[in-house]
């Protein structure tokens, strides 16, 4: 573990913007903390920390000037390796045919994210596997993923919504990182503490004024994350969760929650797992050029599932059991993890307030019930 002090911190930047890195980061934009472009650590949102809850969400001054004391946004990282909107290809008349002009990837922009969280870096090695193992590997993804740089942040605050803790993807960042920071404040002290995780993170801190932390700083470390881990918002019980999932695909729950939602698709929207896509031709009014266009969809929206036979999700019921059980039950089978990375967004931007960990839990408790019953 190495010190460096919050004066010290601009140099971390300076570098990765020498290494032709675009740096995004967090910043206070639109009322909320979103990523944007970052040139100087002025842009990031000291002295802000968000509030979550099922349904809500809003940002305030803090008690504090940290840099990172909100946890996760509306916007998840995914926005800049799974874009929302892709181009594919365009074609151009040309007589009587057509010549295709596809995208190359082959000069992705160099992206550095800098506060990328636990819960973040775990989504990330998901879509990872999703889009680059296998033989059908996103050419798009897989070059814009090997030229990035991953700046991690450990949690030492969280929130209403988050229950990383319980799916074992946090508050502290275990892997898949360049650098990770810990953001330490006392009442006469502001510093990081970095850890690299790959050559390219010893490089860069090799150009950040820094030394090796003491004792007492790697003890604070340790005594900040379980202090993080111990306030833990919420909790989800994933023991034989997949399992359960599948004996209960009838349950009376799934009608109950069906109830109260929208089918808005928020939850995948927010979602830094979700990759459900669809495809899109448009042309010209001349009908003299077209192209073809990747754009995110959801397993909500009542085209998502139409097909020649109709349609098989017809009902906001089905619709909402094939999301949840999807994260939490067949997502292990295709992939060999959960879908859910306990980062919370999808309570927080429901607008009716509905929570994963609780539908969950009223499904064990409906089926403990009935067996016992």
């Amino acid at each position: 573990m190495f010190i460096v002090e919050l004066n010290d911190l601009q140099g971390l930047l300076t570098a990765l913007q020498a290494g032709g890195f675009t740096v995004i980061g967090p910043t206070v934009k639109d009322g909320a903390i979103t990523f944007d472009t970052l040139s100087s650590i002025e842009e990031l949102p000291r002295g802000w920390s968000d509030v979550q809850e099922a349904g809500s969400y809003g940002i305030r001054h803090s008690e504090d000037d940290t840099l990172f004391s909100y946890n996760v946004g509306p916007h998840s990282w995914k926005k800049f390796l799974f874009p929302a909107r892709l181009r594919l290809f365009s074609a151009r008349k040309a007589g009587k045919a057509f010549e295709v002009d596809p995208v190359s990837p082959s000069a992705p922009p160099k992206y550095a994210f800098l506060g990328v969280r636990s819960c973040e870096l775990a989504a990330i090695a998901i879509q990872d596997k999703i889009f680059m193992s296998g033989p059908y590997a996103d050419k798009h993804y897989t070059a814009l993923r090997k030229s990035a740089c991953i700046i991690a942040v450990n949690c030492v605050h969280v929130g209403g919504t988050c229950f990383c803790a319980s799916m074992g993807t946090g508050p502290r960042a275990k892997d898949g990182y360049d650098l990770v920071l810990t953001e330490i404040r006392t009442d006469d002290r502001h510093y990081f503490v970095a850890q690299m995780g790959s050559p390219l993170g010893k490089g860069l801190l090799q150009q950040v004024t820094h030394r090796e932390a003491d004792q007492k700083e790697r003890e604070q470390v340790e005594k900040a994350l379980k202090a993080a881990h111990d306030r833990m918002g919420r909790s989800l019980d994933t023991h034989n969760l997949p399992r359960l999932l599948e004996d209960n695909f009838e349950s009376p729950r799934w009608e109950d929650v069906a109830k109260r939602c929208l089918s808005c698709a928020n939850c995948t929207m927010v979602c830094p797992t979700c990759f459900c896509s669809t495809v899109e031709d448009v042309t010209d009014l001349s009908g003299e050029h077209a192209e073809r266009w990747r754009r995110w969809d959801s397993c909500f929206t009542t085209d998502f599932t139409k097909v020649a036979g109709g349609n098989i999700r017809m009902s906001t019921r089905t619709r909402y059991r094939q999301w949840l059980t999807h994260k939490l039950c067949n997502w292990v089978e295709q992939f060999g993890t959960y879908g859910c990375v306990g980062c919370g967004r999808c309570i927080t931007w429901c607008p009716v307030g509905i929570d994963i960990t609780a539908e969950a839990a009223a499904i064990r408790e409906t089926s403990m019930t009935t067996t016992n019953g």
